[in-house]
This record gives C-alpha cells, sequence and structure tokens, in this order.
C-alpha cells in the first residue's frame, strides 16, 4: 500500500514538473497558435513535428484536406517556435479526383525560391479522358516548366501561399491549356529541403500604408 502510495506521488510530481508551451506556426501563417504541449525540459521539444489542417489554420472550411506540417526549432520563453516543412493532401481527396477513364499526369520537382529555400513539389493533373503517354510526357514539361519560373520569383512564403490559394495551380492549367485542357491540377505535397538563405526584409512603413489605402 506505502508502495503504491509513493509511485502515485512520483507520477505526480513528474507531471507538476512539466510546463506547458505554445506551438506558434511561422510568420508566413502569422504566428498563430496550432497547439499546447507539457514538456519538463524545453529542449525535448526541438524538432518535433506538429499537424495541422489548413481548415483548423484559417479558418476555411474549403481546405480540410490540406494537412501542413510544422517542425520546431526554438523555444523563447513558453512559445514553441516552428518552421514550413511541408504539406500532403489526404488520400480521401486525392481518390475523389481520380476516376476510371481519365488519365493523371504526375511530378516530382525541386525547386529553389527567390531567397535560396529549396522545396520538393509533388504536383498531379488529371484530364477528362485517356490520354496517349507522349501527350502525358508534354504536360508533365509544362508542369515543371511553369512551377520552375513561378517559384523562382517567389519567396519561400510567397511560394507557399500561391499553393494554398491555388494561384500556381491556375497557373499551370492556363499553360497546358492551348496544348491539352485540364480537369484538375493540385500540388499534393512538398517537402522543404533547404530553408531559406537570404533573410527577407521587413516592409517599409510607406509600403504598408500604400497597401491598407
Amino acid at each position: 500500500m506505502v508502495k503504491a502510495r509513493t509511485i502515485t506521488k512520483k507520477a505526480k510530481d513528474k507531471w507538476r514538473a512539466k510546463s506547458w508551451y505554445k506551438i506558434l506556426a511561422p510568420p508566413m501563417f502569422d504566428n498563430v497558435v496550432i497547439a499546447e504541449t507539457l514538456a519538463a525540459d524545453k529542449n525535448m521539444l526541438i524538432n518535433r513535428v506538429a499537424e495541422i489542417s489548413l481548415q483548423d489554420l484559417t479558418g476555411d472550411f474549403r481546405k480540410s484536406h490540406v494537412k501542413l506540417y510544422f517542425k520546431i526549432d526554438e523555444v523563447d520563453g513558453s512559445d514553441a517556435l516552428t518552421n514550413f516543412v511541408g504539406h500532403t493532401l489526404t488520400t480521401d481527396y486525392i481518390r475523389r479526383l481520380i476516376r476510371r477513364r481519365r488519365s493523371r499526369i504526375d511530378g516530382v520537382f525541386d525547386v529553389t525560391t527567390k531567397d535560396g529555400a529549396v522545396i520538393r513539389l509533388k504536383p498531379f493533373a488529371t484530364t477528362e479522358k485517356r490520354i496517349q503517354t507522349s501527350k502525358k510526357s508534354i504536360i508533365r514539361k509544362i508542369m515543371r516548366d511553369t512551377i520552375m519560373e513561378y517559384a523562382k520569383e517567389k519567396t519561400l512564403a510567397e511560394l507557399v501561399k500561391g499553393i494554398f490559394n491555388d494561384e500556381l495551380c491556375k497557373e499551370i492549367s492556363k499553360n497546358c491549356k492551348s496544348f491539352y485542357p485540364l480537369r484538375k491540377v493540385e500540388i499534393y505535397k512538398s517537402e522543404l529541403l533547404k530553408r531559406p538563405t537570404v533573410q527577407e526584409e521587413p516592409k517599409k512603413e510607406e509600403e504598408k500604408e500604400e497597401e491598407t489605402t
């Protein structure tokens, strides 16, 4: 009986020794709180990966199928600061887009952004009807060229925004339309291979005022 009480007391003491930490999204997502976690030592949080849907992050119910991944790389007080490391689309969402008698064109491209980040993007496109392999190859090349050109003009934050607001997918569809119209384009997975090497300069006050007017 005494032994059981000792074990219970140790368990309670261990729990009390832990502190709560808020896991924050990176600046590209306005540093919003994405979760809270307990840890006895803040160093135990480093490199931990947090997952959240884009719907939960932004409130946009149309983006519940997008899963984001953030890695904790610094702890400041009770705030665990994260870095964007990639995203995926849910398998059930992808399954709904793939139907019989349609073609799917996949690609895997490593792109470098304007601020020196290297990110692996995995897009796919679908067509209304099955198409020949030669046409698939041309569409894949257009996808590659579009993504490369788009990424080199954007910072990592701008590229990520362009993925999630569908701007990049629309650009791919537009560039393929003259050759062969696509039914759907998605960037179904991304993986950050190298973080930005150039620090993005903060906007000047005049620029901020212009944006708000």
